[in-house]
């Protein structure tokens, strides 16, 4: 979210809303909120832990409101009104959100670093080209990408053309960076050698579950391969 250093602040809260009214949740997590409709028994309601925000009447109000007379309802978390709302619309998107203040040069360094406080945060001039390389950074750790190199056997690694893994596709795993090559080397696939962070050892022999981490090296060895 692109914001104005000198009027960030109106500008997040205004943005923030206009999203929230149409369904998009900035920097939150979903509520882990199970609701099982059943055909009879009322309404049926459980908590994992003691709740804070919200009890079993209000529960029985908003099904009520939602016309969902009979089902089982259970949170796991401390969680209020607008949470079990959002699970029964059940259409809600959960966004990461950095929040990135540009023309710092027009205000304090004090309020600058004030700013900086927030690990969402993110000062900028794009006149001045101050805060790129922190921002790109910021946008690295929100996506959680990782960065595989690959390596052939006897060669040095390729630091041109990494493999970028998330947690959405394939997974963060050898196998995951596997598919990106080409699927048929799965079934070709005996072992890999990993050289980086991941391992205890360097290199070290994984399997296809091996869990990645950014800047790794991998050597995949094919069945046929001595």
């Amino acid at each position: 979210m692109m914001l104005d250093a000198q009027k960030g602040e109106e500008q997040k809260a205004k943005l923030t809303h206009e999203l929230n009214t149409t369904g998009i949740r900035l920097n939150k997590i979903k509520p882990n909120i199970r609701v099982k409709t059943t055909k009879t028994g009322g309404i049926h309601f459980n908590s994992a832990q003691k709740l804070t925000k919200i009890d079993s009447q209000m529960v029985s109000l908003i099904m009520q409101q939602y016309k969902i007379h009979n089902a089982h309802v259970t949170f796991y978390g401390d969680y209020d009104v607008d949470d079990l709302i959002d699970t029964i619309e059940g259409n809600r998107k959960y966004v990461k959100c950095i929040y990135v203040y540009n023309k710092i040069d027009t205000i304090s360094l004090e309020e600058v670093e004030g700013m900086m406080m927030d690990p969402l945060n993110c000062c900028i001039s794009v006149h001045f080209e101050l805060g790129i390389d922190i921002l790109l950074d910021k946008i690295w750790d929100q996506l959680a990408l990782v960065r595989v190199y690959t390596k052939r056997k006897g060669g040095p690694p390729d630091f041109s053309d990494p493999l970028i893994l998330t947690e959405g596709r394939h997974g963060l795993t050898i196998k995951g960076a596997i598919l990106q090559i080409h699927k048929d080397l799965l079934k070709e696939f005996a072992y890999a050698y990993v050289w980086g962070r991941s391992c205890k050892f360097s290199p070290q022999k994984c399997g296809v579950s091996q869990v990645l981490c950014d800047e790794d090296v991998i050597q995949i060895v094919k069945k046929s391969s001595n």
